[in-house]
């Protein structure tokens, strides 16, 4: 996984529908920056520096894969979409919707185009009274000054107020969390562990990850598929079980939110594919006394990508055991998976076709994905 960093980003608006401008720029920014951890009240202020109407001001905090430099052009677009005129020479003026980079934990910034910590943060109520909701214990890192110091401190005398209106996270609209317990699943290569990681880290959930890498049949079944798989199919059976049985039992699912990249479940599917019609029935006759004594997720997703696709993403990420997979065997597993699903009514199942997109190196396509989960 990439390394996340977090930005405290200040909104303001004083011109049209002020509350609207701020909650489309949040949506913009959980969009196509990151994950919008956290998101203060709205302050109405007056304007600063001119004369004009009141503004009204929030602030967030967002955790993003991209630089502080990277975020900057994005702001700037989004100002521009929302109807933001810039006026060469005229200084302060009113604004649909101001977008200004506050802190950022991947250090100073001091160039032509950036400066961060903002320069004139301390002197500016309407950015340190919604920061300090948000960030209040966070040390200014030139000034050695915790935000609520800055705020007890500064020269600006502004009235400031807090409104009863209210922005949201964007990310609430997605609720995953009603599922309390949410399996991803998918073929080999699908990118189930990478989404499973986001949605946990994102929606603050409890992680389960298959762990299969010392299964000590797994590389000999690549050479030699049909004289190892029934060892191969019945360790991994196993080995589920008794991981997720134990996994699931730290867990209080009407409290905690969990995530899992795989099921038990999905042992049957590939032994059907690799073991002969006599082998596949001793299996099954054990397979159904272990999976009706474990938990069922609240939400199973499926994610499909095309046997192309599933190559491309083995052949990346370079598992040597890996690298000798037919695309045969690939297809039979994709079949496996929908057939199976079919045939389970009473499972609550999203299948998501992921085979054009990359949420993991693109937002708008993982937001894409939540959406396909969550409606």
């Amino acid at each position: 996984m990439k390394t996340f960093h977090l930005l405290h980003i200040s909104l303001g608006s004083n011109m049209g529908n002020r509350l609207d401008f701020i909650q489309n720029a949040i949506d913009e920014i959980y969009k196509r920056i990151g994950d919008v951890v956290s998101v203060s009240g709205v302050y109405q202020t007056p304007a600063w520096g001119f004369s004009s109407e009141d503004f009204y001001n929030s602030c967030i905090a967002v955790q993003t894969f991209l630089s502080t430099e990277e975020v900057l052009p994005i702001l700037l677009e989004i100002e521009d979409i929302l109807g933001r005129k810039r006026t060469e020479g005229k200084g302060y003026e009113a604004r649909t919707i101001d977008l200004d980079i506050i802190f950022s934990s991947g250090g100073n910034i001091s160039t032509k185009e950036l400066i961060v910590p903002h320069p004139a943060m301390q002197d500016r109520k309407f950015v340190l009274e919604p920061l300090a909701e948000i960030a209040g214990d966070v040390v200014h890192p030139r000034l050695k000054k915790t935000v609520k110091e800055l705020l007890e401190n500064t020269s600006d005398n502004s009235k400031v107020s807090r409104l009863l209106d209210v922005v949201i996270n964007p990310k609430d609209r997605y609720n995953l969390s009603h599922f309390q317990y949410l399996t991803i699943e998918g073929n080999i290569g699908a990118g189930k562990t990478s989404l499973a990681q986001l949605i946990a880290k994102e929606f603050n959930a409890k992680l389960i990850l298959e762990r299969f890498a010392d299964n000590p049949f797994l590389p000999k079944f690549y050479e030699d598929m049909e004289r190892y798989a029934f060892p191969l199919e019945m360790s991994f059976l196993a080995d589920r079980y008794q991981r997720l049985q134990d996994d699931i039992a730290q867990y209080d699912l009407f409290k905690d939110f969990v995530v899992s990249d795989y099921d038990v479940f999905k042992s049957l599917i590939f032994a059907k594919v690799t073991l002969q019609e006599e082998e596949f029935a001793l299996y099954k006759k054990v397979f159904d006394l272990m999976y009706k004594n474990l938990t069922k997720p609240g939400l199973y997703v499926y994610l499909y990508q095309n046997t192309e696709r599933l190559l491309e993403n083995i052949k990346k990420r370079g598992r040597e055991y890996e690298q000798k997979i037919p695309p045969e065997y690939l297809d039979k597993i994709n079949k496996g998976y929908l057939q199976f699903i079919k045939s389970q009514p009473e499972f609550n199942v999203r299948v998501v076709d992921v085979s054009e997109l990359d949420f993991v190196a693109n937002r708008s396509d993982y937001i894409a994905v939540l959406k396909e989960i969550s409606q």
